[in-house]
């Protein structure tokens, strides 16, 4: 996410945390980078990853990707119970960034018209804080711009064999749109995290071929000083509600509206 100047301003209705700790896709590929260095490229069981990534189901959310993969299932069922969950005992791979590659002619691109960008999830970027990128998940095709797609924040690219089938997936934190039409004065629709009753983030496991590009968020600023310790890596953690900035570039302007 790009750095935003000191000088903008906050709603304190906005403001996520109220006392922050002062600090000073129509084709991928994975890559190993630096992230988890112990782990990375190799196989690892999921239980022992759940504590380095502070997510404690995340076994679970495999199998309830399995299960939903599995296509066993009535459609109008949207979860399913615990004892229903296939078993999975397998180990997976970790990567720490995938690219995708979509159809972006409004943009200086490749040949054709095709455009890449790497979608990042790495615990040190640049010998620096982590950088875990925000995406369009495609969520209903027959749907228009933004109502066919979510905003999600990607934790975790890996992939797992099971059953012969091998699955490239992500582990995202999800954001819900707010309201049913774009902010009248941004022309930007505003979404909001979904967090769940501890407190925690609402998060999935997805398949890589659901995911169509990068999405860059801005906060929602409002009346208040932003606190002059309050650094850029935290924007994405601070405030409860986000623009989806469709003009960071033509082809967000042009889905996402």
């Amino acid at each position: 996410m790009k750095m935003m100047k000191a000088m903008l301003l906050l709603d304190p209705k906005f403001w996520r945390i109220p006392t922050w700790p002062k600090q000073a896709v129509s084709s991928y590929s994975a890559y190993v980078s630096s992230c988890l260095p112990d782990i990375l490229g190799k196989h690892t069981y999921p239980d022992d990853l759940a504590d380095a990534i502070n997510q404690p189901d995340f076994t679970q959310l495999i199998q309830q990707f399995i299960y939903d993969e599995s296509g066993s299932h009535s459609d109008s069922e949207t979860s399913s119970a615990s004892q229903d969950l296939p078993t999975f005992y397998e180990k997976i791979t970790v990567f720490t960034s995938a690219v995708a590659t979509f159809y972006a002619p409004s943009d200086i691109s490749g040949i054709g018209g095709m455009r890449c960008e790497r979608i990042h999830a790495v615990d040190t970027w640049r010998n620096g804080p982590g950088r875990y990128d925000c995406i369009f998940v495609s969520t209903d095709p027959s749907a228009e711009g933004m109502r066919g797609f979510d905003i999600a924040r990607v934790r975790l690219l890996f992939s797992f064999k099971h059953e012969g089938t091998k699955y490239p997936c992500a582990l995202i934190h999800w954001y819900s749109r707010i309201g049913n039409s774009v902010d009248k004065n941004t022309g930007m629709w505003t979404v909001k995290p979904d967090i769940l009753a501890d407190g925690s983030p609402f998060a999935s496991v997805i398949h890589l071929n659901t995911i169509f590009r990068a999405a860059h968020l801005l906060p929602v600023y409002g009346d208040e000083f932003v606190p002059t310790y309050l650094s850029f890596t935290q924007s994405l953690d601070a405030f409860n509600a986000y623009y989806v900035n469709k003009y960071i570039d033509h082809h967000a302007f042009e889905i996402a509206f």
